[in-house]
């Protein structure tokens, strides 16, 4: 895995592949910006924020949805509000949008982060035409979404628990049902990598950054851990499949608060592609 561009994030997040427009995009969650990648001319540009935007996604109209601490909303490409989605159910002073991913259908889910850490007070939710459902709560840091290639199986993880959950899902009414443990991690005294973002392959592996762990780890659908790669910085924050056969798999990195490498984004070539996503749709 090798650095592929020096973004220079303070809290690097949410990538995820364009395929029609072949971009990566990912944000900055704490620095503010939405960046936009093209790793074929290598041409980088970022754009700043209002506020922390902790997930983004893009639209089947142009530009995205994004997960922003006073809550979900459409932005143009540039970064700018266009208009305002659904409030954030939770206190925006102490609780913000972190991780999303856009479901086969065309919903948008987005899960909140408790920042204080101190109660478990964040919380899972599905926006569609309907508006803002929760679908979990009792979350100190929502991360890990993901789909199963067919749609029915949804993945979420709680980071700071060192856990990631599976739930039923069913794509035709965004009901997520029967949460159990998919991965446990034991954390050690010298190793607290726990599950922070992640994404699925074509075969239904499960590939999780583990932040402060300095790697991915891919898991099998019945939660077998199949292989371990190096990320070449402390706090790997999510990976996404890219690239015009899907089989580029980037990952999005945090600063490393003691001087290391991070804050750039990492890739390296894998031999199973990745599912490729679906754009939100705001009528669904």
């Amino acid at each position: 895995m090798t650095l592929v561009l020096d973004a220079r994030c303070a809290l690097g997040e949410s990538p995820v592949w364009c395929a029609a427009a072949g971009l990566l995009v990912f944000v900055d969650i704490t620095g503010r910006r939405l960046h936009r990648f093209d790793p074929r001319s290598r041409l980088h540009e970022s754009h700043g924020v209002e506020e922390d935007i902790g997930c983004v996604a893009p639209t089947r109209a142009g530009g995205y949805v994004a997960g922003l601490r006073s809550g979900l909303w459409l932005l143009d490409e540039l970064g700018a509000k266009v208009r305002k989605l659904a409030d954030n159910a939770e206190d925006p002073s102490t609780n913000r949008f972190n991780d999303g991913r856009v479901d086969p259908r065309g919903r948008y889910l987005a899960g909140t982060v408790d920042e204080p850490k101190a109660g478990g007070r964040a919380g899972l939710y599905r926006y569609d035409r309907r508006g803002l459902v929760r679908l979990e709560q009792g979350i100190t840091t929502s991360n890990g979404l993901a789909f199963s290639p067919d749609g029915r199986t949804l993945y979420f993880s709680d980071t700071p628990r060192f856990v990631v959950y599976r739930y039923d899902y069913d794509p035709d009414t965004g009901a997520a049902v029967n949460r159990r443990v998919f991965v446990r991690l034991e954390p050690t005294p010298g190793d607290r990598g726990r599950p922070d973002g992640a994404a699925v392959d074509v075969e239904g592996c499960y590939w999780t950054a583990l932040y402060e762990g300095s790697r991915l780890h891919r898991y099998d659908p019945d939660g077998r851990l199949m292989a371990a790669h190096r990320v070449p910085a402390l706090n790997p924050t999510m990976p996404a499949f890219g690239g015009a056969d899907m089989k580029t798999l980037f990952v999005t990195t945090a600063r490393d608060k003691n001087g290391g490498p991070g804050g750039g984004v990492y890739a390296m070539t894998v031999d199973v592609a990745g599912v490729p996503g679906t754009s939100f749709d705001p009528e669904i």
